[in-house]
C-alpha cells in the first residue's frame, strides 16, 4: 500500500497548496487524488472516507467549475464570508450526516473506527463545500479537521497519510492568511 499511498499524499500536497493560491488546477489534481485515497481506504476499512473520496469526486468538478464561472456574472469566484446562520445550519448538517453515516457503518459494515470516521466525513463535506464557495471560514474547519485525521489515520496506520494531514494543518494556517488577505483587499 506505500506506493499509491505515496502518490495519494503528492497529489494532495499538490491540491491544497494550490488551493491556498487559489489556483483552480487544484481541482483536476484533486480529483486524482480522491479518486486513489477511495481505493486505499476501501482496502484499509475506513469505509466513511472511501465515500468521501467518491463524493468528493463529485464536488471537485463542482468546485472547479464553481471557481471559473461560479460567480457573479459568470465570473470565477471570490473569497466570502460565510453568514452565521449558514455556518450554524452548515454544521448543524454535518452532525446529522455524522450520525446517520456512523449509525449505518456500525450496524451494516466492519468499519475500522466507524463513528471518528463518519464524523470527520460529515464535517469534510462542510469544508469542501465552504472551499468551493470560497468561503473564508473552510480554512479553521479543515485545520481542526485535519488534526483529528492525523490522529484517525496513525490510528489506521495510514502513516503517510497522517504525516499529509499534518501538512494539510500547516497549508490550513497558510490558506486562511492568504485568503483574508484578498478579503480584505476586496473590502477596500
Amino acid at each position: 500500500m506505500l506506493w499509491p499511498e505515496g502518490i495519494a499524499v503528492l497529489l494532495g500536497l499538490s491540491s491544497v497548496t494550490l488551493m491556498a493560491r487559489q489556483n483552480p488546477l487544484a481541482w483536476p489534481i484533486g480529483l486524482a487524488m480522491v479518486v486513489l485515497y477511495s481505493l486505499i481506504f476501501a482496502q484499509t476499512r475506513l469505509y466513511s472516507e472511501m465515500l468521501l473520496q467518491l463524493i468528493y469526486a463529485v464536488l471537485q468538478l463542482y468546485g472547479w467549475w464553481q471557481w471559473l464561472y461560479g460567480g457573479a456574472q459568470q465570473q470565477p469566484r471570490r473569497v466570502t464570508r460565510l453568514p452565521a446562520a449558514q455556518m450554524g445550519r452548515d454544521l448543524l448538517l454535518g452532525a446529522l450526516i455524522s450520525l446517520l453515516l456512523g449509525g449505518v457503518m456500525v450496524t451494516l459494515t466492519d468499519a475500522r473506527l466507524p463513528w471518528v470516521d463518519a464524523a470527520l466525513t460529515g464535517f469534510s463535506l462542510v469544508a469542501q463545500w465552504w472551499m468551493a464557495q470560497k468561503r473564508v471560514q473552510c480554512w479553521n474547519l479543515w485545520l481542526l479537521l485535519d488534526l483529528l485525521y492525523v490522529l484517525m489515520f496513525s490510528l489506521a496506520e495510514l502513516y503517510l497519510t497522517a504525516g499529509l494531514y499534518l501538512v494539510f494543518c500547516g497549508l490550513a494556517l497558510y490558506g486562511r492568511q492568504q485568503w483574508r488577505k484578498e478579503l480584505t483587499q476586496c473590502a477596500s
